[in-house]
């Protein structure tokens, strides 16, 4: 089983705050960092992204890759991952964020998990140093994004 890397924080805003703020693509740029373009190129029956490209750039490292989501509602958890489906850099990229609700619903514990395989050799430490920087940078552009209220500027459902 391939090593992945992790964190939590908490946002001070309902699950379904916080999820309307992940579901929004075209706004990532706004706030997730190295995110210069997103566009879902299709949708679920729910309306759902199912597939996105995602145009970065990291400074050294500029790529763009498209990635497959799954949208899971499981009784007070809520999860949305994804696999990379193409990318010119990546051999692999899966990742997941987990939702549980905080207080009766106010506050909401986000997990952010990743695993990333480049195709160019590096050090296990690099990449994990690496996947550690892209998740902290997203877990606070999303806290920021969600409590300064974008889930309800973006209109975005889930």
């Amino acid at each position: 089983m391939a090593e992945h890397t992790s964190s939590s924080i908490t946002v001070d805003a309902a699950p379904e705050a916080v999820l309307n703020v992940i579901s929004d693509f075209p706004r990532y740029p706004e706030w997730a960092g190295e995110v210069k373009e997103a566009e879902v190129l299709g949708r679920d029956e729910q309306g759902h992204a199912e597939q996105v490209r995602l145009l970065l750039d990291a400074g050294a490292i500029k790529d763009e890759h498209t990635l497959a989501y799954e949208w899971i509602g499981e009784p007070g958890i809520r999860e949305v991952r994804w696999s990379l489906v193409k990318s010119q850099m990546l051999r692999s990229l899966d990742g997941v964020y987990r939702l549980t609700p905080l207080d009766g619903g106010e506050r909401t514990e986000v997990m952010y998990q990743l695993t990333v395989d480049v195709k160019i050799p590096m050090l296990g430490m690099i990449k994990r140093k690496a996947e550690k920087v892209i998740i902290d940078r997203a877990l606070d552009g999303l806290k920021k994004r969600v409590e300064a209220g974008g889930a309800e500027a973006s209109g975005a459902g889930s």
